[in-house]
């Protein structure tokens, strides 16, 4: 099968064996894929991981043990435990200590002709939700796992820092909780997409931090300056949200934290079918996020466009 692989260095492959399914786990023939913020970070060394990349995606499924799932288009949740452990036992088995992560962690992913998933981690999609749009599941089920985690109130000001593709799904499911909200970012024309939507945005240069001190401050700039500047934005006992995750990542000023009373929290994988409803309900538009389509011939020049500045969204097509 065609598929990327990266050992150290991202290059395409043509004849890669297919993936065989272990008990429990569907074969997905992949038809979208999209190119994210981390997997951009593993070229760089992130996770140490090696194999194919990839985690958003949706595929049409060729084999499983569930009939019903056989022949439907899915996306998937991208964690997977051993089913045994506490962690598995209480239902959280994105933190099991035998994890896999697709495409992340000791498991292959989704840039390929196909892939291998648990099919408890598999979700139809619903009638008429294009591929386009549904590859978008994974990050919009990321966005709302900060409302699983914080309790954000209509009079709460919140903002997000960074206006990349995830800063930019985040700020419009946070948008839904009625909240004050502002969106700062580097790019004036990633922001006005934002504009366009009535969400309020500022330019980072033309930000004053002495006037702008929030309650929750959410971190999606992939970059230690960046996490510095949303903890500087918090007002006393506000609380930091960190969002994306990168290999090196620096420090934020302890000591704030402390004088301050600040509470941070680590975010990560979200609730699936929240996010299928959002997409197919219109509630968060993620189109005017995709900047490219490349075939998976071409996915190292859609690396290279992906980390282009001013792109946001790249996509990988199978077909």
């Amino acid at each position: 099968m065609r598929a990327l692989l990266f050992d150290g260095t991202l290059r395409y492959c043509e004849n890669m064996p297919e993936p065989v399914p272990a008990p429990g786990e569907a074969l997905v023939r992949v038809n979208l894929a999209g190119i994210c913020a981390t997997d951009i970070e593993i070229t760089r060394g992130y996770m140490d991981f090696r194999g194919i990349p990839g985690h958003e995606f949706v595929g049409t499924v060729v084999s499983a043990q569930r009939d019903e799932l056989v022949g439907k288009r899915v996306v998937g949740e991208i964690n997977s435990g051993c089913r045994r452990c506490g962690w598995c036992v209480r239902g959280e088995k994105e933190h099991c200590p035998e994890r896999t992560t697709l495409g992340i962690y000791r498991k292959d992913g989704a840039f390929a002709d196909y892939l291998t998933i648990a099919e408890e981690n598999l979700h139809p999609l619903p009638p008429g939700l294009e591929d386009q749009d549904a590859v978008f599941t994974e990050p919009v089920a990321s966005a709302l796992e900060i409302l699983e985690q914080c309790h954000i109130r209509p009079t709460h000001r919140v903002c997000v820092v960074g206006d990349g593709r995830l800063g930019l799904i985040v700020a419009q499911v946070l948008r839904l909780t009625g909240c004050e909200l502002t969106v700062v970012g580097r790019h004036r024309e990633k922001l006005s997409i934002l504009d366009g939507m009535g969400i309020e945005t500022v330019v980072v240069d033309r930000l004053s931090t002495r006037d702008a001190w929030f309650d929750i401050v959410v971190d999606v700039t992939g970059s230690p300056s960046g996490t510095g500047l949303s903890a500087s934005l918090l007002r006393p006992g506000g609380t930091l949200v960190v969002k994306t995750t990168v290999k090196d990542a620096g420090g934020i000023e302890l000591n704030r934290v402390v004088v301050d009373e600040l509470k941070i929290v680590g975010s990560r994988c979200g609730p699936f079918s929240p996010a299928l409803r959002l997409l197919s309900e219109g509630l968060v538009r993620v189109r005017p996020l995709v900047s490219a389509v490349f075939p998976i011939e071409r996915g190292v020049s859609a690396f290279r466009e992906a980390e282009r500045k001013g792109v946001l969204k790249v996509l990988i097509s199978m077909d």
